[in-house]
């Protein structure tokens, strides 16, 4: 994604964020010095920050989409990753999985995330997702279903992989926390979608 088009993604979460919410932000950007934190008064000015500081990226809204997180718009984290991905966690770098294996792990993903319930932690350790991740999920899940944070922790993985991320890598996962229904569903799903 050019910088341009990455910049108007990021003014449209700008124009969302009320006046309350954008301090709140500022405040948890601790590394922005007091004299510049002041003259900030809209979303798209801290993020003009962020980029020169290299907190974010085109291919990197990770620290952004938390700290929305953090002030309670989870909404805006979601539209921020869909936003600048184009589809479920593809950065659209040249590292990442073709388009066909990002719209199967897509569709793996939603099914995963109907089933999988309470067991999320489970899976996110046997995807190699660091403590870290799993508690700042975790964390993050203060705000979310079980449907959303099984999607967060595919996301996670899929970020973490990179190029590496296949459909496959998630069914061996399933199977090893013998979630074998879950891996039967996923394998189907993805077999009625290349029928189309």
């Amino acid at each position: 994604m050019s910088v341009d088009h990455f910049k108007q993604k990021l003014l449209l979460v700008s124009n969302q964020l009320t006046e309350s919410q954008l301090k709140e932000l500022i405040f948890l950007c601790g590394f922005i010095g007091k004299a510049r934190q002041e003259k900030i008064s809209q979303g798209y000015e801290l993020f003009e920050v962020l980029i020169e500081r290299k907190k974010i990226q085109p291919d990197n809204t990770l620290f952004l989409s938390d700290l929305l997180t953090k002030v309670g718009r989870t909404d805006l984290s979601d539209k921020l990753s869909h936003l600048t991905t184009g589809n479920f966690g593809s950065t659209g770098g040249p590292n990442d999985p073709s388009d066909a294996e990002g719209v199967k792990i897509t569709l793996a993903a939603e099914v995963i995330a109907d089933h999988l319930g309470l067991s999320w932690r489970k899976l996110a350790r046997k995807l190699g997702l660091s403590e870290v991740k799993i508690k700042n999920i975790e964390r993050r899940g203060l705000q979310m279903d079980l449907e959303e944070m099984a999607m967060e922790v595919v996301r996670e993985w899929r970020s973490a992989q990179r190029g590496e991320a296949k459909v496959e890598h998630l069914l061996v996962a399933l199977k090893a926390c013998e979630m074998n229904l879950t891996a039967e569903k996923v394998e189907e799903r993805l077999r009625g979608a290349s029928k189309q």
